[in-house]
């Protein structure tokens, strides 16, 4: 559907219709990252950008939409005549899937023929296809690393580079990229967020009437779509045009040094890393006043730029939500508005914090935190009133976690062959070369030592005369890589009442929280397990949102008994069924808790047993001991022997633990093997 949407069906579409048609005005700008929740006409609003784009002059025959204006000298189809025609086409949108192969993205060489004739034979991907157009990638939180990588590469540089054993081919690449995604479904990584100019939340709105007109004109639409795309076909030519008007205004357009120090302050008050934000938000600024049909940048189009281009830049830690402080970006653009005339006289009567200026509640003092109110006051086994309490107790609140750290890596034993990650050891397309095979389809990474040793028996045979080599199909040899791989990171917490004291529990969220944020830079998959009272509950099934996990540990309450044997089981569940669905990536089970087994009956025979069937799956798995206190029974590393895992303390969980300990699961799960 290429026709305008219902855009007041959709909370933020607004924004969204705004920042698309911000970067058909200067695709300078970088591009849009829209996020929102499923069902939000995200990729149909950026398809129908496709409709709206100006027309682009090619010249005639290159594949690489080279402009005749100013050709690509090294262009692969080249070197073009000066001064040639050019020829008139629409504006491309190139969509890349989330499983696409590297030479389908960057375009790929016949290395037999480069071999042994030495022409660079090259067929075009997606890059060379979207060059002076859009690029449009949905899902693009699940896209492979290994392509981000190149994406980045290619965003940075505007061109695109192939190369297998010393031949190469560039050529430009530059291209608006949009990219849309579902934050429930995991986040992006930091260098690929900060190619995005702008980013835009989008989510349904909950009006019926809005509803109700979404569902009209869809099956309005359905029923006759050439019919429906003709409603809209002058309003699509007033935007088009529009667009034209702007992109000609823009040259124009003044950015004063009251914008410019605006920008900065703003920025600088965001603590912003870098100075993308800065050279995104006046080009957007500017982007506005011209499409406001203004050749001088105002206060409202700054404000508007850095609604538009700071939210996803703002994240401190990967837990933060995107967002802005309106009120504090209003006081910012007060300050440095360059007026100079003071505020009006302040109230006497009001301080810095109200009335008194004492601050709280009409100046009187806040009650400091006595016995009752301090977390640390409770004893390891007490409740929150300081008493002790039995395991066996009511539930209590949830507790905040501690500060996270950063934790020491555990990795699967052996080498698997999961998605790209940076976990455990794998074979896969990126990394260091450990040896050669014959391809299995299309040849990817060429051994040259290898291809050339299988074919030199043969030279005589196949009659070679001259200098080169002659290189057969059955000759080639695909170079086999071992680099890291992500793993499901499954953890399982216990949150029972042996646990819940508010001190114990807020330094365990603390951890899960640590190991969390290692999970996410190292692109893993998580799951969480909780087990309390009288058994155990799947608290995030599988997922790429680390994000979901944090917040779901943040809210999870304590109480009651140890049911650890069905936390076990439970666990041992979810791995089953998430083998069947994802049987490359290889699991790690991330056990939180004491040891001790209240629940049901036998519960310390139980729990053995229920731990003795990772063991004898050989899945790798490790326990955070949170047993404190001077005398310590030690059953979380009998708990660990029966896993054929290992045990770390909350202390040597720490990467700069002062014990040393590099406790690698490997070494136990050996046992199990």
């Amino acid at each position: 559907m290429s026709t305008p949407f219902p855009f007041t069906a959709v909370v933020g579409q607004d924004d969204l219709r705004l920042a698309l048609l911000l970067n058909a005005v200067s695709p300078a700008v970088g591009g849009v990252l829209v996020r929102g929740e499923k069902g939000t006409a995200k990729s149909t609003a950026v398809r129908a950008l496709s409709a709206l784009m100006p027309e682009v002059a090619v010249v005639p025959g290159c594949r690489f939409s080279c402009d005749p204006a100013s050709p690509d000298p090294a262009c692969p189809d080249g070197p073009h005549a000066p001064g040639v025609a050019g020829q008139a086409r629409p504006a491309r949108m190139v969509e890349l899937p989330v499983g696409a192969s590297e030479d389908r993205l960057v375009g790929a060489l016949d290395i037999e023929r480069a071999l042994s004739e030495g022409v660079k034979a090259f067929e075009p991907g997606l890059l060379a296809d979207a060059h002076r157009g859009i690029l449009y990638v949905d899902e693009v939180n699940l896209l492979h690393d290994h392509l981000v990588d190149l994406l980045l590469d290619a965003a940075a540089m505007g061109a695109s580079y192939v190369e297998r054993e010393g031949v190469s081919v560039r050529h430009a690449a530059r291209f608006l990229l949009v990219g849309t995604m579902n934050p429930e479904e995991g986040e992006l990584r930091p260098q690929l967020l900060d190619r995005f100019g702008l980013t835009v939340e989008v989510a349904a709105s909950r009006e019926p009437d809005q509803r109700v007109e979404v569902v009209r004109r869809r099956l309005a639409y359905d029923a006759d779509p050439d019919g429906f795309a003709a409603r809209w076909a002058d309003e699509e030519a007033e935007v088009r045009a529009r667009i034209v008007a702007a992109r000609e205004l823009l040259p124009s357009v003044r950015l004063g040094d009251g914008a410019l120090r605006q920008i900065a302050a703003t920025c600088a008050a965001f603590e912003v890393d870098g100075m993308r934000a800065d050279i995104v938000m006046a080009r957007t600024a500017t982007a506005l006043a011209a499409w406001a049909g203004r050749t001088d940048v105002l206060a409202e189009d700054v404000r508007q730029a850095a609604l538009l281009a700071l939210p996803h830049r703002r994240r401190r830690n990967p837990f933060d939500a995107p967002g802005l402080d309106e009120d504090k970006l209003d006081e910012t653009l007060e300050e440095f508005s360059g007026d100079d005339d003071p505020d009006p006289d302040p109230d006497p009567d009001q301080g810095p914090d109200g009335p008194g200026g004492g601050g709280g509640d009409g100046g009187q003092p806040e009650p400091e935190d006595g016995p009752q109110g301090d977390d640390t006051g409770a004893t390891p086994e007490a409740g929150e009133n300081g008493q002790p309490q039995p395991s066996g107790a009511g539930e209590q609140s949830a507790v905040r976690a501690a500060e996270p750290f950063r934790t020491k890596v555990l990795s699967v034993p052996g080498i698997g062959e999961g998605a790209a990650g940076r976990r455990s050891r794998a074979r896969t397309e990126h990394g260091r070369t450990t040896g050669a095979r014959r391809p299995r389809g299309t040849l990817t990474k060429l051994h040259l030592a290898a291809t050339v040793q299988a074919a030199a028996p043969h030279q005589r045979a196949r009659g070679r005369s001259g200098p080169g080599l002659v290189v057969r199909r059955d000759d080639l040899r695909q170079a086999t890589r071992e680099g890291r791989e992500g793993n499901l990171v499954l953890f399982v917490v216990d949150a029972s009442g042996s646990m819940a004291a508010r001190q114990r529990m807020s330094a365990v969220k603390g951890a899960v929280l640590s190991l969390l944020l290692d999970a996410y830079q190292r692109r893993d998959k998580v799951g969480l397990v909780t087990f309390r009272g009288s058994g155990a509950d799947v608290a995030l099934p599988p997922t790429s949102s680390v994000d979901a996990a944090a917040a779901r540990l943040e809210s999870l309450p304590t109480g009651g008994r140890t049911p650890l044997a069905a936390g076990l089981l439970r666990a041992h569940d979810v791995l089953r069924v998430e083998r069947l669905r994802d049987p490359a990536r290889r699991p790690l089970v991330v056990l939180v808790t004491d040891g001790r087994a209240t629940g049901g009956p036998e519960p310390v025979a139980l729990a053995g047993r229920a731990a003795r069937l990772f063991a004898a799956e050989g899945v790798a798995s490790v326990v955070v001991d949170c047993e404190t206190g001077p005398v310590r029974l030690g059953l979380a590393g009998q708990l660990a022997g029966e896993l054929g895992g290992t045990a770390v303390t909350l202390d040597e969980l720490r990467a700069d633990s002062i014990a040393g300990l590099v406790r690698d699961v490997q070494g136990t799960s050996r046992r199990a093997a």
